[in-house]
């Protein structure tokens, strides 16, 4: 099998389901070829994640000339299937609310990762996300490269899906994984119901035996682990904690993570006299996370805007309950079985939801911990949900 994985921006902090899900393939005796459209220009903390920059091809890192004499080179060679994607980048061009002549630079990526994907006897690539990725997939595939997959996974992607040529991608598509069933009803409403039998729900997932379930510990620490932005808004969980300090003075909110948002909460932190209860830590490895996680009572996300977050799977996989928001794919993976799930943007459901978390005993956190590991078990397992996306590809 002649795999290839073709993200936007690999690797990323961020999107560490993306090389797990890389690694399960290749534990199963599939090697993967890497590319992306662009490297990150920021700092990577993870040791496995700086592994994977030299396995990339990065395609804007060829340079213009490079692109420009490939698709030269490509509309003298293949004319006709030059001219399939030259067309279908119109199609997308000039759809209401489309990017215009971005979808220009697009072509030029697809004729290079065609290219380079036929040198290197790949016969399917898989994109993550429905947005930049897809499309060059999609226009490779026009030209007569491989054949394409993509994960959806929200929420921005889906903000005006038909915009981003979601219908033109999923109709030329193998296949489309969802990660959610909300995702995927996104999806079928976005595309009229048409394709419905090639989008499944293909759930991201862990490398189960990273992660260790323990009892949560008897403190009063509260983990939160993201890009510190006004989506993920853990501003809202400094507001909420506040209330809460008087009753609980070892109250201790710890942020993994940074971001634009950063400033803001630690100002945010001192008006409110909270400078000895949150610790804001900046970004971790993956046992750094994990030692965290481990060493609070719960775990707290109270995002506005999500797919459906893995660091929720990591927590109820080790055990921890969570404190999340109502919103999206979430109350599919958490409900009061496993947590406190929540309104989102409303401080008072989430002081609640803390104070419960800090007033329950700790045999009554295991037991909702216990359940949150069982569900991570049984549909976030990372090798089985590899090997069902894999058996959705073409095998010629």
């Amino acid at each position: 099998m002649g795999l290839a994985y073709l993200m936007n921006t690999y690797p990323i902090t961020s999107t560490t389901f993306v090389r797990r899900e890389i690694a399960a393939h290749e534990a199963a005796g599939v090697p993967v070829a890497r590319f992306a459209i662009r490297n990150w220009d920021e700092d990577l903390v993870d040791p496995r994640d700086r592994a994977e920059i030299a396995k990339t091809t990065y395609i804007l890192a060829q340079g213009a000339v490079c692109l420009l004499a490939g698709a030269f080179r490509e509309g003298l060679t293949n004319p006709l299937g030059f001219a399939r994607a030259l067309k279908t980048t119109l199609h997308l061009a000039t759809r209401k609310g489309g990017v215009g002549l971005r979808n220009a630079a697009y072509l030029l990526e697809a004729v290079f990762f065609k290219q380079a994907a036929q040198a290197a006897g790949v016969h399917h690539v898989h994109a993550h996300f429905s947005t930049n990725s897809a499309a060059v997939a999609l226009l490779a595939r026009r030209m007569g490269g491989p054949s394409y997959s993509f994960t959806a996974h929200g929420p921005d992607e889906f903000d005006d899906p038909a915009a981003r040529g979601l219908p033109v991608k999923v109709a030329h598509a193998a296949f489309v994984a969802a990660i959610t069933e909300y995702a995927r009803g996104v999806i079928l409403e976005a595309t009229q119901g048409a394709h419905a039998e090639k989008v499944h729900v293909i759930r991201c997932g862990l490398d189960l035996d990273e992660f260790t379930p323990t009892p949560p510990p008897d403190n009063a620490r509260i983990a939160c682990v993201g890009r510190l932005c006004p989506a993920k808004a853990q501003a809202l969980l400094v507001e909420a904690i506040a209330p809460l300090v008087k009753d609980h003075p070892g109250l201790d909110l710890v942020l993994i993570g940074d971001g634009e948002d950063r400033a803001g909460i630690e100002a945010r932190t001192l008006e409110l006299g909270l400078t000895q209860h949150v610790t804001l830590v900046g970004w971790g490895t993956g046992p750094q996370v994990r030692d965290a996680i481990a060493g609070a009572r719960v775990f707290a996300l109270p995002s506005y805007a999500e797919g459906l977050p893995i660091v929720l799977m990591e927590s109820l996989a080790m055990g921890r309950p969570v404190i999340t928001t109502r919103i999206t794919g979430i109350p599919e993976l958490v409900d009061a079985g496993c947590g406190w799930i929540v309104p989102p943007g409303d401080v008072p459901a989430l002081t609640a939801a803390v104070q419960a978390a800090l007033s329950a005993d700790i045999p009554s956190l295991a037991a909702l911990g216990t359940t949150g590991r069982a569900r991570v078990e049984a549909r976030h397992d990372q090798s089985r949900n590899a090997a069902l996306l894999r058996g959705y590809i073409p095998t010629s």
